[in-house]
């Protein structure tokens, strides 16, 4: 039970290149589905992790970069095939640069500092996650352009805001 965390993000870290191959290629109904098992096993891992006490280093350090990994290469992908407005998915890539930039700074210098991650980053990352899964369901003909429009002003009011509260955490 200790190394199942590891063992789903692991999956998820193996499974974001298949998932963003779907998305490149427009077969939207299976990222839509391979991207909501990914997302669930986001989930999964912290809430077994916290539940039997099995969270390791490893895990700590893998998790956000399979969710860097999952999620900004998602934004990517339909940022560039103009599903997402470029303004919007220069944004979320900006805000998990800056995150990225500010830890490589503290483990060059060597400073022991914890970050734990905020209310307002889970909520940006739910937000991405839905904007993702919606957005693929509405290129599949599933999801209404309203739903996109409203879901792509949360998403990114809370990742300005998210980056602005991490940027005040660092400093």
């Amino acid at each position: 039970m200790a190394q199942l965390p590891n063992l789903l993000t692991a999956a998820r870290l193996l499974a974001a290149p298949y998932i963003l191959y779907l998305l490149w290629t427009g077969n939207y109904r299976s990222a839509l589905v391979w991207f909501a098992i990914a997302s669930l096993t986001d989930v999964l891992d912290g809430y077994l992790a916290r539940r039997f006490k099995a969270g390791s280093r490893i895990g700590a350090l893998l998790d956000p970069v399979a969710d860097k990994i999952l999620l900004s290469g998602s934004f990517l992908t339909l940022g560039v095939k103009g599903v997402f407005p470029i303004w919007l998915t220069i944004l979320v890539l900006g805000r998990d640069l800056m995150i990225v930039g500010f830890a490589a700074i503290v483990l060059a210098r060597k400073i022991h500092r914890h970050f734990p991650p905020s209310m307002w980053g889970k909520a940006s990352t739910a937000a991405q996650i839905a904007y993702v899964l919606f957005a693929a369901g509405h290129e599949a003909g599933l999801t209404p352009m309203i739903v996109m429009t409203t879901l792509g002003w949360i998403t990114a009011g809370l990742t300005l805001w998210s980056g602005i509260d991490y940027a005040r955490r660092v400093s």
